[in-house]
């Protein structure tokens, strides 16, 4: 099958009306709190986790990797925590995808093709590069580019581009955040089950991570 911009589109349209009532959000508000057996449910894919399967605080995180605001958090909160909570034991970090946007959905999907050992660091990669790829006039090449950097073929990004079970698998996490846990901004954290959303600094996420030791 060859993936032309037209196919690229048209293999995520799905996602593009239903994001539509999501945004990206600054502003920190806090709100209720789910049980372990509410945040534990996984999709089809792997779930994606670093740090200790035994750190007494699990952070749960719904992001987009078109989202402006994820990116700053990645970019210099998410460096801090890892350093000093995640580690060295204290922060079991788990990624979820929630896509705005079909460019984010397709990135998410290069991220998904990769090893599993690589999710990370190419998630990190595509926040530290966002305005490079997701923000162009022409972000099916940027995707093609994005990919060769990462170690892809051509043919390798077009097949991943193209595989309905992975789109299919990001879109059941995220309409499962959105439906059952009220995700409707990005980036959305459940910090030992408390839902917090908007990109905190590190000074206001240490203050949640700190009452959960």
């Amino acid at each position: 099958m060859t993936l032309s911009r037209r196919k690229f589109l048209e293999r995520t349209s799905a996602l593009t009306a239903a994001s539509l009532a999501f945004a990206a959000m600054p502003t920190v508000a806090s709100a209720q709190t789910y049980s372990e057996a509410q945040l534990d449910k996984v999709g089809p894919l792997p779930e994606q986790a670093i740090g200790s399967p035994d750190a007494p605080v699990t952070v749960i995180e719904y992001a987009s990797l078109t989202c402006g605001h994820c990116a700053n958090f990645h970019n210099t909160t998410y460096k801090e925590l890892k350093r000093e909570y995640i580690d060295t034991g204290k922060v079991r970090f788990i990624f979820r995808e929630f896509p705005l946007d079909t460019v984010a959905a397709a990135g998410f999907m290069l991220a998904r093709c990769a090893p599993e050992d690589k999710y990370f660091d190419i998630v990190d990669l595509m926040f530290e590069e966002q305005r490079n790829w997701a923000f162009t006039n022409d972000p099916y090449n940027a995707l093609l580019s994005m990919g060769k950097q990462l170690g892809f073929t051509e043919d390798s990004v077009k097949a991943c581009l193209t595989n309905q079970e992975i789109l299919d698998g990001v879109t059941e996490v995220r309409d499962y955040g959105s439906n059952t846990l009220g995700v409707d901004s990005t980036p959305t954290f459940f910090i030992n089950g408390e839902k917090v959303s908007g990109a905190l600094s590190f000074d206001e996420f240490k203050t949640y991570v700190d009452k959960n030791l």
